[in-house]
């Protein structure tokens, strides 16, 4: 595994669990917006395998679950076996992903190593290059969505709301795109500094006004629909 970041507590990233967060080094996408630009290019320094499973080892009892985030987790080829060790240890397992490798997320469900999978959905369908700074399959992507919502224990969807990106009726493309999951969450974007664009580092959020009036296009799409950010 290529672990380029590893924070040892969390009361945020896995819903109602006390986790720790294992963040993956490098990223198929090249998001603008995004703000883990060390971890997406690849350039962190790594931690060893051995070095964050002997932590969890001693924090049995004490953490209930651990989040893999990124970059993009199921870029690594031995994911499933790293996974696998932290899952005899008993702890619940949260994957964040961009949804680009179904293949990869359906064998991690059907060998039952993940509770718990949050996906990115960066964009309506026409604007996914825009977003992600490639040419993206999106049937890979649509895959990935009908995969989490049959076969993920608990799941979320979730889109950052980038000014001059992505507009109210993006956002409400994207709920009807995902009408009748279960939760989706409405990110507020969020400058912190070195973005993978330096163009955006001006970008003024959204007002709390349009945010919410947003939101309120989009929740009869969802079980439960929020916002996160603001």
């Amino acid at each position: 595994m290529k672990i380029g970041g590893f924070q040892k507590t969390s009361l945020l990233d896995y819903p109602d669990r006390i986790s720790a967060i294992v963040w993956t080094s490098g990223c198929n996408f090249r998001c603008p917006f995004c703000y883990n630009r060390k971890l997406a290019l690849g350039g962190d320094e790594l931690f060893l395998d051995e070095e964050i499973l002997s932590f969890l080892s001693k924090r049995k009892g004490l953490l209930e679950g651990v989040v893999i985030s990124g970059g993009e987790p199921l870029l690594q080829d031995d994911i499933a076996d790293f996974i696998g060790k932290i899952k005899q240890m008993r702890f619940l397992v949260k994957i964040d992903t961009n949804g680009a490798y179904p293949e990869r997320l359906s064998e991690l469900l059907e060998a039952h190593l993940v509770d718990y999978v949050a996906m990115d959905v960066k964009a309506p369908k026409g604007k996914y290059r825009q977003l992600t700074g490639i040419d993206v399959d999106v049937a890979k992507i649509e895959a990935s969505i009908e995969l989490i919502k049959k076969k993920a224990p608990a799941y979320e969807f979730k889109t950052t709301f980038v000014p001059g990106a992505l507009k109210k009726e993006d956002i409400v493309e994207i709920g009807q795109w995902l009408s009748g999951t279960d939760v989706y969450y409405l990110q507020q974007f969020k400058i912190i500094k070195p973005l993978l664009s330096p163009t955006l580092e001006n970008t003024i959020p959204y007002p709390r006004e349009y945010f919410f009036e947003t939101l309120g296009a989009i929740q009869p799409f969802f079980k439960r629909c929020a916002v996160r950010g603001v």
